[in-house]
């Protein structure tokens, strides 16, 4: 096999801290010295001031055009300052989805996160590193698992006050709460308190916030297996019941950065639990009732899966224009046109999972099985209540779910 030679570095990644020069190494200084662009926020261009010989250039507004500008210097040579490491929730981790790591040379500083951990005594193996910048706040929510320590990175001096009145609505009150402000630097101040007494005061832009998790008793704490209560969920009686819904969610066989179709989504309970069982999972909702679909955004946001998408339209057509799935879930109204798309455009490998509780699609689904096989189940569910004084089984409707790996 031929070996090449790697490609030499154009562009280097440079971590500064609130410290500014001080805290750099010889190697980190080197590159900004010998740099003919260095690129950076006016914060980081004003810590590296003293070291600058090049051009100094601020990045531009919107942050995307930002990109082009550094790949318009390929060749030169281009040091770009950020926040501590460049690769953790940083310009690099940007960067490098369009620069090969051969072309690049990444010098990293302490992140925040580490920063934190480092003052406040916590193993930051054991600690789940969130960042809000730039990101909804509802993604806190999967994290709040009572005894658990978070590191949460946020946008702006608002960021801790959006936090402690989140956790306190839902129940996270009596969290420990440590507001940590400009890590690293002559400004670096932290101040501990709950969530529940945070009181809103002069808090510097650059923050991160320790929450050491505590539940009440009527906290909604987001379970970790599958099936929420299904009064979690706002719906108007069109939902994937808990029980089957948990049966669904197994089928359906989630695995890391995989996408869903759910198909008849009606309160998005199906593509909600699929993504909440790991932050690369990805869901397409298509519902057709505009209502339906309003509803199906609250639901995310509320339960923690803002990123959920939602296609308003009916299917199949609603269907052709949408990325290549590599799970289906089809819950409601399925024909014959539909199941066949499915079929189609489900990737190889991927899974199709589809309930019935109508006699019509339950024959769909019998002669689906036949011809491609699968394994096809009846779920029969019933709940004890009152029966006069005493108490009986009430079934509730059976379902028959036809599951299938596309070969």
């Amino acid at each position: 096999m031929p070996v090449t030679a790697p490609a030499k570095p154009w562009l280097s990644i440079v971590g500064i801290g609130e410290d500014g020069v001080a805290g750099l190494g010889e190697t980190a200084r080197n590159i900004i010295a010998g740099a003919q662009t260095v690129f950076g926020g006016k914060r980081h261009l004003d810590l590296a001031a003293f070291l600058i010989a090049g051009e100094a250039r601020a990045w531009p507004s919107p942050f995307d055009q930002a990109i082009a500008a550094v790949l318009g210097l390929r060749g030169g040579s281009v040091c770009v300052l950020a926040s501590g490491d460049p690769m953790f929730y940083g310009v690099g981790a940007t960067l490098a989805r369009h620069v090969p790591a051969a072309e690049m040379h990444v010098v990293p500083a302490p992140s925040a996160f580490s920063l934190a951990a480092a003052r406040l005594g916590w193993p930051q193996q054991s600690t789940a590193c969130v960042s809000l910048h730039g990101r909804p706040l509802a993604l806190l929510r999967p994290h709040l698992q009572p005894s658990r320590r978070l590191l949460v990175l946020t946008s702006d001096a608002d960021g801790p006050a959006a936090i402690a009145d989140m956790m306190t609505r839902l129940g996270f009150g009596s969290s420990r709460l440590a507001v940590l402000e400009a890590l690293g630097g002559p400004r670096e101040r932290i101040a501990e308190t709950t969530a529940a007494a945070f009181q809103p005061r002069d808090i510097d832009p650059l923050n991160l916030v320790a929450i050491e998790v505590a539940a009440s008793p009527d906290a909604r704490t987001l379970p970790l297996a599958h099936g929420l209560p299904d009064d979690w969920f706002e719906h108007d009686g069109q939902i994937t019941k808990r029980i089957v819904r948990a049966a669904t969610i197994s089928a359906l066989a989630p695995h890391h950065d995989e996408l869903l179709w759910d198909i008849g989504a009606g309160s998005g309970s199906i593509s909600t639990e699929w993504m909440l069982r790991d932050p690369s999972l990805r869901a397409i909702a298509v519902e057709r009732d505009a209502d339906r679909a309003a509803r199906i955004g609250r639901n995310a946001e509320a339960l923690g899966v803002p990123g959920l998408e939602i296609v308003t339209g009916e299917a199949p057509a609603a269907l052709t224009a949408l990325p290549e799935p590599d799970a289906i879930f089809i819950g409601g109204g399925c024909g014959a046109a539909v199941l066949d798309i499915a079929l189609d455009r489900l990737k190889p490998g991927g899974r199709l999972v589809v309930n019935a509780v109508t006699l019509e699609t339950e024959a769909l689904l019998i002669a689906a099985h036949q011809d491609h096989g699968g394994e096809l189940v009846r779920l029969a569910v019933a709940h004890a209540s009152p029966v006069g004084s005493l108490t009986g089984w009430r079934p509730a409707m059976p379902v028959t779910q036809w599951s299938w790996r596309k070969p």
